[in-house]
């Protein structure tokens, strides 16, 4: 992959889109082959501190508000901005100092969304970015993915193609037997 480029991993249901961005992010284990994280040529010992990933399937610690897990993820990762100001831009702001239980599935997406992409990181890690968002998420996303390419090495998982029709380039995952 190129730095500040942007790839798709495209394929059918179940031909390993979202377990290849897995292991890619370093959240589950490859069985075969070798994964190499590098930067001109020079090997990354510590690579996960240098990735954002959101996904539908990772979970948020529903007891805490979406300020104190924006303040709690930047214990491990920088942010690129003060939590109010993340909030408000994904549009939570008036919902900052509520417990993400009570969160809908758009809310959490935007949550998700909003730690991944203000992480102060060189790598964002996509997994079907726009699940559980309406229309207005859905643009929240293209304005959000457009303040970042070029920007970033970014690598989307999805079959939907309005969440990466801007990549530089496409990896279509295909089942073999």
């Amino acid at each position: 992959f190129l730095p500040r480029h942007s790839y798709a991993i495209t394929g059918a249901n179940g031909s390993g889109k979202s377990t290849l961005l897995q292991v890619i992010a370093g959240a589950v284990l490859h069985s075969e082959g070798k994964v190499q994280y590098s930067n001109d040529n020079t090997a990354i010992t510590d690579p996960y501190i240098h990735m954002a990933i959101a996904a539908p399937y990772l979970e948020l610690v529903e007891e805490m508000t979406a300020t104190e897990m924006l303040g709690f993820h930047a214990a491990f990762k920088p942010l690129t901005s003060p939590p109010g100001a993340i909030l408000e831009a994904v549009q939570l702001d008036k919902a900052a100092h509520k417990q993400i239980r009570y969160f809908s599935s758009g809310m959490k997406q935007r949550l998700k969304l909003a730690q991944a992409f203000f992480s102060n990181t060189p790598v964002l890690l996509l997994d079907e970015p726009t699940t559980n968002l309406d229309q207005e998420g859905i643009a929240l996303y293209r304005n959000l993915i457009q303040a970042q390419l070029g920007r970033k090495l970014i690598i989307i998982s999805s079959n939907v193609e309005a969440e990466y029709d801007f990549c530089d380039e496409m990896i279509k995952r295909v089942i073999t037997s």
